[in-house]
C-alpha cells in the first residue's frame, strides 16, 4: 500500500485511487491457502496470469479457476469460469478484486518468482 501518514479513510482512499501504476501492483496481492503458507512461510503473494484461485466473496463464492487476466489499473483479476450473461445473451468475464480470492496453486514458470517465494523460509 502507498505509505501515507494520515489515518483518515478519505485520504487512504485518495492515495489508493491516485497511486502510480508501479505502486498499484502491490494491491494485487492475495492470500495463500494454509498448505502454501506452511510451504513458503508467507501469508500472501502477488497474483499472476496462470495461478489457480478460489473466489471467497461475492456471487461467485466457492468458484475455482485459473487467472486469465490481471488489470493493474483497476486492481482486479479475471478468473476462468466467473462470468455473467448480458441481456443479449453473451457471456462476459466478471472482474473480481484481488483481495476477494485465495491462491490455491501457484504458477512457478518464473524462476525469479520461485526464488522470491523460497526466500520467505
Amino acid at each position: 500500500m502507498v505509505r501515507i501518514a494520515s489515518t483518515q479513510p478519505r485520504k487512504q482512499r485518495k492515495a489508493r485511487y491516485n497511486a502510480p501504476l508501479h505502486a498499484r501492483g502491490k494491491f494485487l496481492n492475495a492470500a495463500l491457502t494454509s498448505d502454501l503458507q506452511e510451504k513458503y512461510g508467507k501469508k500472501s503473494c502477488r497474483i499472476v496470469v496462470g495461478d489457480t484461485v478460489k473466489v471467497q466473496r461475492g456471487d461467485f463464492r466457492g468458484e475455482e479457476g485459473v487467472v486469465d487476466g490481471v488489470d493493474t489499473e483497476k486492481g482486479t483479476v479475471i478468473v476462468h469460469g466467473v462470468s455473467v450473461t448480458k441481456v443479449d445473451g453473451t457471456e462476459v468475464p466478471r472482474p473480481v478484486y484481488a483481495s476477494n480470492v485465495t491462491i490455491t496453486k501457484l504458477k512457478l514458470d518464473d524462476k525469479k518468482r520461485e526464488e522470491r517465494l523460497e526466500a520467505g523460509n
